[in-house]
């Protein structure tokens, strides 16, 4: 055999073995997505979305106070993560060229990889424990507190993507640094931000352990930030561990709920970086 199709065997097997697994892993997706529509399809219905959960014994009822929770505690994670996140992207991005920057982005890396379950201890510690009571604001601590590494990494990526030359133009016209960044920078860069920050927010969305240490969960409406939240994600643990089918048909509704919320947001991102990226070519 020549070495011509030699290497245009080699070519074919290879690309052969990458779509195979390109196909595997988005196989794996969708078989996900309906055995979690095929379970908790039939338990979809209106009084899921607007009524409370039953007393233990009694079917029906829903999650309604778990779906508005859910809701609650993402805004208060963006309260904390984003902000913070945020600005530290842009310093990386614009000033971050130094030994401090390299020492943000390695502490940036390292909070990235900390279990979520420590994150919980550690918001139980420093606002559950001093406040004696479980609360939505130290769920929203600790869902922000876990967005901030994933916010400043994808800030300063999606910064990093604008030319420098836009930099320039607005230096040569005289403008301050602090100008060029907040009034040219940025703005150009506004809808590769937005996929940063509603990719953190799905990224978060199904967290469950540090939930469990600091918002704890509850079975009625919420009346305000400094009591006990219910959440889809609590709420699915805690249903598909008890012993009643009618709770764990509910389970996977929820489930089907939290994935649909996730598989949307992530939709919607990908479509922004898209549109992002034809803006920026």
């Amino acid at each position: 055999m020549s070495r011509f199709y030699r290497r245009k065997l080699i070519n074919f097997v290879a690309f052969l073995i990458t779509g195979i697994c390109a196909l595997f892993t988005v196989g794996i997706l969708f078989f996900i997505l309906g055995y979690i529509a095929y379970h908790g399809a039939s338990s979809i219905n209106l009084n899921f979305f607007t009524q409370l959960p039953k007393p233990v014994g009694e079917t029906g009822g829903g999650m309604g106070n778990a779906i508005v929770g859910t809701l609650k505690l993402l805004f208060l994670a963006s309260v904390v993560g984003v902000p913070v996140g945020f600005l530290g992207g842009v310093y990386l991005s614009e000033y971050g060229a130094n030994k401090f920057g390299f020492l943000i982005r390695y502490a940036t890396d390292v909070l990235n990889g900390v279990p979520s379950i420590v994150v919980g201890v550690f918001a139980y510690t420093v606002i559950v424990l001093p406040m004696k009571h479980f609360s939505a604001i130290a769920g929203g601590f600790a869902l922000g507190v876990m967005m901030i590494p994933i916010a400043v990494r994808s800030t300063e990526e999606f910064l990093k993507v604008i030319p420098q030359s836009v930099r320039e133009a607005g230096l040569a016209l005289g403008l301050p640094r602090w100008k060029v960044i907040l009034f040219i920078v940025i703005p150009t860069a506004f809808r590769g931000l937005l996929t940063g920050i509603l990719l953190d927010l799905s990224r978060v969305a199904g967290e469950t352990a540090p939930l469990l240490f600091t918002a704890f969960s509850n079975r009625y409406w919420a009346k305000g930030w400094l009591e006990p939240i219910a959440s889809l994600p609590v709420m699915i643990f805690t249903y598909a561990i008890s012993p009643y089918e009618d709770w764990h048909k509910q389970a996977w509704a929820a489930a089907l709920v939290l994935m649909m919320l996730v598989l949307f947001t992530g939709l919607f991102a990908r479509i922004l970086l898209h549109k992002n990226q034809e803006v920026v070519l």
